[in-house]
């Protein structure tokens, strides 16, 4: 008879047991697996939509300024030698190294006009890639269409006094309000903001822009490298990264991972004296025919080997059960956890041979010292209990 023989028919004998073991070790299996699964497509989702708010690479003129004080007194400073940055080059963008990280650019055009007696900020831009960028924007009305369609602050409605659907003229020219902003708590509420070929006309820009905002995804490569590219790119305009934006995203989604991570860890904890508890009272219930073993000339390695090999038997089972129902955990709560409703899962082969050699590892680290217990009883003392 070999060692793996008594191992297996161990294991029939005590099914009841063994089917606990494995259950509970099975649980803080599918646990850990439903949390990193969890974990990685959230932070991917929430990454995604982090990405999709707000600007985090801002393009200005390039510029040289002077400060002017006289006997400590500041008298402002100067700006010249300001270059303009041509709407045309904006293109280029797309011909960095890391174009495909960039998710969306804004190009800008301010202008001070007057609007009924009031003077107003306005603002050209591309509502289309304005609105993606800016997804916390609640319009009031219809989103611009036209190029004779404006969208007002909140603030600047109240001022001027209009309200979705009226009519306003600049620089007499009609345009209409096509909708206004719920409060930001932004300098976004006192602006106007209409199309950006219109503006520029108005305004006497035709072909240039203010500054662009750019969208870029945090996850694909550092924000810094991107700003090196952008500025070879375009060597007229100033190229600088939003660093606080940056920052706090990355920050966010390393808090949630910490979480998951310590929650798997506690999740480990269990599991391992689940399997010792119970690895512990199976030799003590077995105390006889471990004597038995022995008396016959079974040594203690032999005994050490018996009970690991029923360990290693029984958390490779846990582990495959154990990431099947983690996984299938995981689909079932992602849409009622992720941002979107798009959100995919993540099937990584890591986590699957990881949860399998987690499993596997836990069993005989647990079963570890009640197999040295085994081996260690006196067998006399054992065979004097039958």
């Amino acid at each position: 008879m070999k060692l793996h023989t008594i191992s297996i028919n161990n294991l029939k004998r005590r099914k009841a047991k063994m089917a606990f073991l494995t259950i509970g070790l099975m649980v803080g299996i599918a646990t850990i697996v439903t949390l990193v699964t969890l974990t990685r497509s959230m932070s991917s989702d929430i990454e995604r939509k982090m990405d999709e708010f707000g600007a985090n690479i801002l393009i200005t003129p390039q510029s040289n300024g002077l400060s002017m004080n006289y006997g400590g007194i500041s008298l402002g400073g100067v700006t010249f030698d300001q270059r303009e940055i041509i709407e045309s080059d904006l293109a280029k963008i797309k011909t960095i190294a890391n174009h495909k990280n960039i998710s969306a650019v804004s190009p800008k055009v301010l202008g001070g006009v007057t609007v009924n007696n009031h003077d107003v900020l306005l603002v050209g831009v591309h509502f289309e890639s304005e609105l993606k960028m800016k997804q916390w924007w609640k319009v009031f009305g219809t989103e611009p269409k036209s190029e004779h369609d404006l969208l007002l602050g909140s603030d600047a409605a109240k001022v001027l006094n209009v309200s979705p659907g009226d009519s306003l003229t600049i620089k007499g020219e009609s345009f209409t309000v096509a909708g206004v902003l719920d409060q930001t708590g932004s300098q976004d509420d006192s602006l106007v903001f209409a199309s950006l070929p219109k503006t520029q006309k108005l305004l006497g820009k035709e072909g240039k822009i203010t500054l662009a905002e750019v969208a870029a995804l945090c996850s694909g490569c550092p924000i810094g490298d991107m700003v090196t590219q952008i500025a070879e790119k375009i060597p007229d305009a100033k190229v600088s990264a939003i660093q606080q934006v940056v920052e706090g995203r990355l920050k966010a989604l390393d808090q949630f991972k910490r979480f998951s991570y310590a929650m798997a860890g506690v999740v480990v904890f269990i599991g391992s004296l689940i399997v010792f508890v119970t690895m512990m009272g199976s030799v003590n219930e077995r105390t006889t025919e471990i004597g038995v073993f022995r008396a016959i000339g079974f040594r203690k390695s032999h005994i050490m080997r018996i009970i690991l090999f029923e360990a290693a038997l029984v958390s490779l089972l846990a582990g495959f059960l154990g990431y099947a129902a983690g996984m299938g955990g995981a689909k079932l709560a992602l849409p009622f956890m992720a941002e979107s409703k798009n959100a995919h899962l993540v099937w990584d082969t890591t986590i699957a041979f990881g949860s399998i050699g987690l499993a596997l590892t836990l069993g005989l680290l647990a079963s570890l010292y009640p197999a040295l217990h085994a081996s260690k009883m006196d067998p006399t003392e054992a065979l004097r209990a039958l």
